[in-house]
């Protein structure tokens, strides 16, 4: 039986674990983290086979811009002397084109739809986190914004995706949890929603029926590499030897993979969240406020906000009120009856979103290193995205044809 290292204790690494120990791989996990934070329970909970549009888009550069000057704005390059962020910066640059867009819209739709459907194989096993399937509404207060949420339904309704183009009216007839104020909306039917928390601790608990083994708070140091395999993983407490090695450390996967001696372009896109428990008012179906780009999602009986994209490094951990209050004043804005205040500091939770320059994420083999699978650089599409992901990860390691078409997340 071979033995397969995921060294990353996420979402993306979980589901990889998953789908591998089903194969009869014996897999074992290695994180730094105690595994109970971190962007796979903080998120937004959003399954979106409607994200078809990848970050790395045009006019997103000129936008970003003028919102680096807005100190409330939901995105923002941090401005600093790095090496790393100026070729992220240049090869963002190059993907932000139509072209690249047009090629990625497919792949992308494709992968959230199957992912979607493996997220229903497993309510079949369990629904102890709250899957539901409520769509995802795009409201907006502005004319402008409109006409680009609209013209972007349009596009996924063109890829057979379920979209309905609502009025001010029709919005407030769908919903019904609280009162809004925006002049339309867009509905995607196909989008499903669930509570990461508790979606994260069922992964955990199939895993250990399993058998698969989890080493948390666990820091691997080094890897021993002949003919150009990985034999032998290098930990805090002790070596590990390995048949194959998965790679799927999010934000940090860059310096993962320098003790592989391998280069990867991904920089933390840091966001906020904060959850209001057991609250009676509030949205029944989840929403993006787009001028403010806040997700909100209601969880059972809570519900949560969140939103920024703030590109900066991973030792930023300090929390930015500026950035926390815009998403406060959006939610009033668009929900007035919800009269939401700033969160304590402590109730606020923050992550590091890993965004590749291409806009979109890095599912497969490595090119030098022939046990080594990459699986990073999800970005917001972490948690809708990594059934699928973690399923081609099994299929790339046990050699088998993918279920969807890989060539556009190669490194």
């Amino acid at each position: 039986m071979k033995k397969v290292s995921i060294i990353g204790g996420g979402i993306i690494g979980l589901c990889s674990a998953y789908y591998l120990a089903k194969e009869g791989y014996e897999v074992v996990v290695f994180d730094k983290s105690d595994m109970t934070d971190g962007c796979s329970y903080g998120n937004a909970g959003m399954i979106v086979p409607s994200h078809i549009i990848p970050l790395a888009q045009p006019g997103m550069i000129a936008q970003g811009i003028k919102w680096m000057f807005d100190s409330q704005s939901p995105f923002y390059v941090k401005p600093r002397l790095s090496s790393d962020l100026a070729k992220w910066g240049l090869q963002f640059y190059k993907h932000a084109n139509k072209q690249h867009v047009e090629k990625a819209m497919p792949a992308l739709c494709n992968l959230s739809l199957f992912s979607k459907e493996l997220y229903e194989d497993f309510t079949k096993e369990n629904d102890s986190f709250f899957y539901e399937k409520k769509g995802l509404l795009m409201l907006y207060k502005t004319e402008r914004t409109g006409e680009e949420i609209i013209h972007e339904g349009e596009l996924a309704a063109s890829f057979g995706l379920e979209v309905d183009f609502l009025s001010k009216d029709e919005v407030t007839k769908l919903e019904k949890g609280t009162r809004t104020d925006v002049i339309g909306g867009v509905h995607y039917k196909s989008d499903a929603h669930l509570y990461p928390q508790k979606f994260m601790r069922f992964l955990k608990g199939e895993l250990d029926k399993l058998n698969v083994k989890i080493y948390n708070r666990t820091l691997v140091e080094d890897f021993v590499i002949k003919n150009n395999s990985v034999t032998e993983i290098i930990t805090d407490i002790g070596p590990f030897k390995t048949d194959e090695v998965v790679l799927a450390t999010g934000s940090w996967s860059p310096e993962i993979a320098k003790k592989l001696h391998r280069s990867i372009s991904i920089l933390p896109g840091k966001g906020y969240s904060f959850t209001l428990q057991d609250t009676k008012q509030k949205p029944s179906i989840p929403a993006i406020l787009c001028e403010g780009k806040v997700a909100v999602t209601p969880m059972n009986n809570d519900i949560r906000f969140g939103g920024t994209m703030e590109i900066t490094h991973t030792n930023d951990t300090q929390i930015n009120k500026n950035r926390v209050q815009g998403i406060v004043n959006s939610i009033n804005d668009f929900y007035p009856d919800l009269k939401i205040e700033m969160p304590e500091e402590k109730e606020t939770w923050f992550g590091f979103r890993p965004c590749t320059p291409s806009g979109m994420p890095i599912i497969t083999r490595d090119k030098k290193i022939k046990n080594l699978t990459l699986a990073t650089g999800h970005a917001m599409m972490g948690l809708s995205l990594a059934p699928a992901t973690g399923k081609l990860v099994s299929e790339i390691i046990s050699e088998k044809t993918t279920s969807v078409n890989t060539e556009m997340f190669q490194l």
